[in-house]
């Protein structure tokens, strides 16, 4: 069993920030692959299902971010997991918006949810890194998590979501290459070329060539002056 942790706000005045677009890719998930109704339980919400023969358990902490730790533990114990069985998917600054990154352990970057997750249940857990791009200053970056997604976003975003539901099967497998190459599939999907490449020439469309000159030297010189 893996624990699948989608990081955001509770409530709907914060449904759309870019600090909830985990919750939003959990979200699509339970959607995508008929996890059952959400359920409170953990001091969050809950949804269960399978990805092939994983049996997959889908948390949104409502704890408000920077206590996600307290839920993610709760649920960890009593399912008895090891921390490498959770994997959290969060906003990251440091990605430019569309990029997805997956990663093993390491530091929490200062970010509230992952803090606060690092104290509860210690930092070897995996994370997939959902790129929302960064403000420019320090001072903004409060601001920004917590502003919605513009409309213009929208078509990045749904193909961010829809290639990690896609992905999330191998992310149950631990094929983290798989995971990418499906959410590559999405966000940056092979161009087919639309020019065709240039015939070869053919014998028969090749120009002819002009009859050889049999005239003698002097019927030249001849022809020269007519």
């Amino acid at each position: 069993m893996k624990l699948f942790v989608g990081l955001g706000n509770p409530g709907q005045k914060y449904a759309r920030n870019r600090h909830n677009i985990g919750f939003m890719a959990v979200e699509r998930i339970a959607k995508d692959h008929g996890f059952g109704p959400w359920k409170s339980k953990f001091h969050g919400e809950i949804s269960e299902g399978r990805l092939g023969s994983e049996k997959i358990l889908l948390l949104k902490p409502q704890t408000f971010m920077n206590r996600s730790g307290q839920s993610v533990g709760e649920a960890m114990r009593f399912y008895k997991l090891e921390s490498t069985d959770v994997v959290v998917f969060h906003d990251e600054l440091d990605l430019a918006p569309g990029k997805v990154r997956v990663k093993a352990g390491g530091g929490h970057a200062g970010h509230n949810g992952l803090r606060s997750i690092h104290d509860h249940i210690g930092a070897a857990y995996d994370r997939v890194r959902l790129g929302i791009g960064h403000p420019g200053r320090k001072e903004m970056v409060s601001a920004y998590v917590l502003s919605d997604f513009a409309k213009s976003e929208s078509d990045w975003l749904d193909d961010v979501l829809r290639g990690v539901s896609d992905g999330a099967p191998h992310l149950a497998q631990d094929d983290g290459g798989k995971f990418m190459n499906a959410v590559a599939l999405r966000t940056a999907p092979p161009r087919s070329s639309k020019t065709a490449a240039p015939k070869a020439e053919t014998a028969s469309e090749a120009p002819p060539k002009p009859p050889a000159d049999e005239r003698s030297a002097m019927q030249k010189l001849l022809d020269k002056f007519k």
